[in-house]
C-alpha cells in the first residue's frame, strides 16, 4: 500500500500544533495534522494572548472569533483569605499603559483572553477551511527520516495503521515529547520546579469580579493556592502543594476559597502538570522541527510559553512555505533554531522565572519592595515602555524580524 504524501506533517493538535497547521494552510502548504486525542482537554490551561499573537491570528482570518480585551482593562491580583472573607492586598499586575504608548506604536491589537479549549477548535476549524487535513483520534506510532523526508506510521482509533510520507515534520507533541526523545535531543535549564494540581469548577461568583480583580492568591493556614476565572462561568483553583485530593476534599477546598457554603458548585475536571524551565539543545534535527513545549518548557505565569510557541509556529510556517515555493533555499530552515532558541532563552525563560519569584515571595517587606519596583516602572515612561515591549514579546518579534 502506497503511503499518503504531504509537504508537512504536524504531530500534536493543541494550540501550537493547530496554529502551525493554520499558518501553513494560509500559505497553501499541503499539511496533515494528527492528534491522538478526540478534541481539546476538558481542563484548559492557557488563556492569555499577547497583542502580537492576536495580530498573527487575525492575519489568518480569526478576527471576529476572538474578542479583544477592553481598552480600559487592567489585570489586577489580590491576596485574600477567601472571596467572601478578608482581602489583604490588591495590586495592578498590568499597570495602565493608556498614556504611555501610542496604540499604533505598541500594536494595533490589545491582546485577548479566551480559554484554550475555546481557542483550539477555532484554530482547527479555520485550518480546515484553508485546506489543512486535521485528523483527531490519530496517534503517531513511530517515524524514520532520511535525506528526502520523513516516513511516519500513524494509527487512527479503531482503525488500521497507515503510513504518511512528508518532506518535513513538526513535533508539537508537548513537554514530554516522544519525538524529541526519539531524536535524542537533550534539554537544559532549571528543570523541574514543582508539581501543580488543580480543580476546574463552575459556580455563580460573578459578584466577586466587580472590583476588577480576576486573579486571587488564597492565604489560609490550611489552604494556599491561586484562584482565577476563565470569564465564562468556569473557575480554576490551583493548589500550592502537590497533594492529591479526593472529590470531597476538592469540594471542601473550593468552599474554603470562596468563603461560603451556600452556593451550587459543579466540579468539572482536575488537572496535574509538572512545572519546569527547560529548553531543548536544538530545535531541529534533520527534517524534524520542535515547536512549543516540545522545544521549551516554561513556567506558565505570564503566558509567555504559549505565546512563544505560537510564534515558533508562525516563523516555521513562513520559512517552510518559502522553501516550498523555491523563494528560499532549504538551508534557511536552520535559521529557525538559530533565532527561536535564543529568543526563548533570552525573553521567555528569564521573564517567567522573574514572574514566578515575584508572585511566590512570602516575606511582606520583600513583596512590598517588588511591587514598589513595578510601580516605579509604571511611572517611568522609558522603563514602562521597555517592560511592555518585553513582556508582550514585541521586542522578540523585532529581533526575529532582523535576524530571520
Amino acid at each position: 500500500m502506497q503511503p499518503e504524501s504531504t509537504f508537512v506533517l504536524v504531530v500534536g493538535g493543541s494550540l501550537v500544533g493547530s496554529s502551525a497547521a493554520l499558518f501553513l494552510a494560509q500559505h497553501g502548504v499541503p499539511t496533515i495534522l494528527v492528534e491522538r486525542h478526540p478534541g481539546s482537554s476538558p481542563h484548559p490551561r492557557a488563556i492569555g494572548y499577547t497583542p502580537r499573537t492576536l495580530e498573527l491570528l487575525r492575519s489568518v482570518g480569526l478576527d471576529s472569533s476572538i474578542p479583544e480585551v477592553p481598552r480600559e482593562f487592567r489585570l489586577q491580583r489580590a491576596r485574600i483569605e477567601s472571596l467572601a472573607g478578608r482581602w489583604f492586598e490588591q495590586t495592578d499586575w498590568t499597570p495602565d499603559k493608556a498614556a504611555l504608548l501610542e496604540e499604533k506604536e505598541f500594536s494595533p491589537s490589545r491582546g485577548a483572553a479566551i480559554a484554550q479549549d475555546r481557542m483550539e477548535p477555532l484554530m482547527r476549524d479555520k485550518a480546515r477551511e484553508l485546506g489543512a487535513d486535521i485528523r483527531l483520534d490519530t496517534e503517531l506510532v513511530r517515524f524514520d527520516q532520511d535525506a528526502e523526508g520523513v516516513t511516519a506510521l500513524v494509527r487512527a482509533r479503531d482503525a488500521a495503521q497507515y503510513t504518511i510520507r512528508a518532506a518535513y515534520m513538526i513535533a508539537a507533541d508537548g513537554g514530554t515529547s516522544p519525538i524529541r526523545e526519539a531524536l535524542g535531543i537533550a534539554q537544559r535549564g532549571r528543570g523541574h520546579i514543582r508539581t501543580v494540581r488543580s480543580v476546574l469548577f463552575r459556580a455563580p461568583l460573578e459578584a466577586y469580579l466587580e472590583r476588577g480583580v480576576h486573579q486571587f492568591e488564597i492565604v489560609q493556614p490550611d489552604l494556599q493556592g491561586f484562584l482565577t476565572t476563565y470569564g465564562d462561568g468556569r473557575w480554576v483553583l490551583m493548589f500550592s502543594d502537590g497533594r492529591e485530593r479526593a472529590r470531597d476534599a476538592l469540594r471542601q477546598a473550593i468552599v474554603q476559597a470562596i468563603g461560603r457554603a451556600d452556593l451550587a458548585i459543579e466540579i468539572i475536571a482536575t488537572g496535574l502538570w509538572e512545572l519546569g524551565a527547560l529548553v531543548a539543545e536544538q530545535f531541529r534535527k534533520g527534517r524534524v522541527f520542535l515547536a512549543g513545549d516540545s522545544a521549551h518548557v516554561n513556567n506558565p505565569i505570564g503566558g509567555l510559553g504559549l505565546n512563544c510557541g505560537i510564534h515558533d509556529a508562525m516563523h516555521l510556517a513562513d520559512v517552510l512555505a518559502a522553501v516550498l515555493r523555491d523563494e528560499r533555499p532549504p538551508g534557511d530552515l536552520d535559521r529557525y533554531d538559530a533565532v527561536r532558541r535564543p529568543t526563548n532563552i533570552e525573553y521567555v525563560q528569564q521573564q517567567t522565572i522573574a514572574n514566578k519569584k515575584r508572585l511566590e515571595e512570602r516575606d511582606a517587606a520583600s513583596r512590598s519592595a517588588n511591587f514598589d519596583a513595578l510601580r516605579r516602572t509604571a511611572a517611568d515612561p522609558a522603563a514602562h515602555r521597555a517592560f511592555l515591549m518585553r513582556t508582550s514579546l514585541l521586542d522578540s518579534v523585532r529581533k526575529l524580524g532582523a535576524a530571520a
